[in-house]
């Protein structure tokens, strides 16, 4: 062998030695990797097992169950350790244990500033400091969620300071999610001071913003008293918005009485009109129909057959329909039949049958076809003598897309 190939024969050995080391080195970092990717699956699975089981005590208030599991969870610093810290607090707290409940929270927030369980610490915080005797202030409080929560302790712990600090925040620059949360506070007080606030901010005293919170939480928070307030609003007033408002709050609240009373005797017709349809939302269906017996205003008689159709009442519509000495209130009552549904279907082939009035054939048939009632329409149009009304039914049919309806003009055509 020549002094050439004997070098090159060295250079292939030492080229395949060197690739065998290299491939040890490689398989070597691919199985550490591979053992370190094993190692975060079960440290993941002991995590989400841990989480699991916290929850599950949690579940069924074993609290000293939850803090064991929660806590052995959060010391594996995980995705989760952020949620097993706020259950640690909050199992601790159901414990009694408010210091260990604090210490917990002030952990997550030092070590997860960041995390979407701040919000859900810092309300549990107010929480256990309130059982502690602590009066939170809520000046001392950016979160809202958590101001709202102070704002509520403190008026239950401490009334006569609460006052001064929920009057400043309603007339201040807070937001309007902040004035809402107070304003609720306000209007669950029982206090002789609280409904002198609310009195005074219905009837205008603040901002429009302000008079507009206060008369929708009254309405909310229901009660003699605070629709006496509403009514005085309503009385104080000289804005129709403002009274609308107020008529909203009282249907909210559930003074029927009071809405009945602005639909009989409010002297501006429009306000008159929205308490009649209001009443309507309330399912005031007898004082609807007692006051139709004297009613003669045309809007007034127009927003009670409003009211009775949102209020369900099939039975008055239809004795209006049928009894009513105007055409075009028979044909308005007639077309609101027409959508309540297929079961007033008999009284308006009734109507077709017996009012020789050709509008009110032709709302029947709008009726009718509101309720995509194929059937009956068939039905007329075979009955149907005047060449102007059955047109008038084929022009429904041919536009309904109902099987019924296409297999009825197919039928036609082909007698054709």
């Amino acid at each position: 062998m020549t002094m050439k190939a004997w070098k090159t024969l060295a250079a292939v050995l030492v080229t395949i030695l060197m690739s065998g080391t290299a491939r040890a080195g490689w398989y070597a970092s691919v199985d550490a990797g591979e053992k370190e990717k094993e190692k975060k699956e079960r440290v993941s699975e002991r995590e989400a097992d841990l989480y699991e089981q916290g929850e599950d005590a949690i579940d069924d208030e074993e609290w000293e169950n939850a803090v064991r599991y929660f806590a052995k969870c959060a010391e594996l610093q995980g995705k989760r350790a952020d949620g097993a810290l706020y259950w640690t607090a909050y199992a601790l707290n159901k414990l009694g244990n408010k210091d260990g409940a604090l210490q917990t929270i002030a952990a997550l927030k030092k070590n997860y500033p960041k995390s979407d369980w701040i919000d859900d610490a810092d309300a549990l915080s107010v929480e256990v400091k309130e059982r502690r005797g602590v009066t939170v202030n809520p000046s001392d409080v950016d979160d809202e969620d958590v101001k709202l929560m102070a704002i509520h302790s403190l008026m239950n712990t401490d009334p006569e300071r609460a006052f001064p600090l929920l009057e400043k925040i309603l007339k201040g620059k807070a937001s309007k999610n902040i004035k809402e949360g107070a304003m609720f506070v306000l209007s669950q007080s029982p206090s002789q001071k609280a409904r002198e606030l609310m009195a005074s901010l219905a009837k205008g005293t603040g901002s429009p913003q302000l008079q507009e919170l206060a008369v929708h939480y009254l309405g909310v928070a229901g009660g003699e008293r605070n629709r006496q307030l509403l009514l005085e609003a309503y009385n104080a007033s000289k804005s129709r918005s403002v009274k609308e408002e107020v008529l909203n709050a009282l249907m909210v609240s559930g003074d029927r009485v009071r809405i009945l009373n602005a639909a009989k005797t409010e002297p501006d017709s429009d306000l008159r009109e929205e308490a009649i349809r209001l009443l309507g939302v309330m399912g005031a269906r007898n004082d609807l129909a007692a006051m139709w017996a004297t009613e003669s205003s045309p809007g007034a008689r127009e927003a009670i057959i409003d009211a009775m159709f949102v209020a369900g009442d099939v039975e008055h519509i239809g004795e209006i329909a049928k009894n009513d000495k105007s055409v075009d209130v028979r044909g308005e009552a007639i077309r609101k039949l027409g959508l309540m549904g297929k079961k007033t279907a008999p009284a308006l082939l009734s109507f077709y049958q017996n009012d020789p009035n050709p509008d009110i054939k032709e709302a029947v048939i709008d009726a009718l076809f509101v309720q995509n009632n194929a059937r009956a329409l068939i039905d007329l149009s075979k009955q149907e003598k005047n060449k102007s009304l059955k047109r008038e039914i084929l022009q429904k049919l041919s536009v309904m897309g109902n099987k019924e309806a296409i297999d009825y003009m197919l039928e036609i055509l082909n007698e054709d």
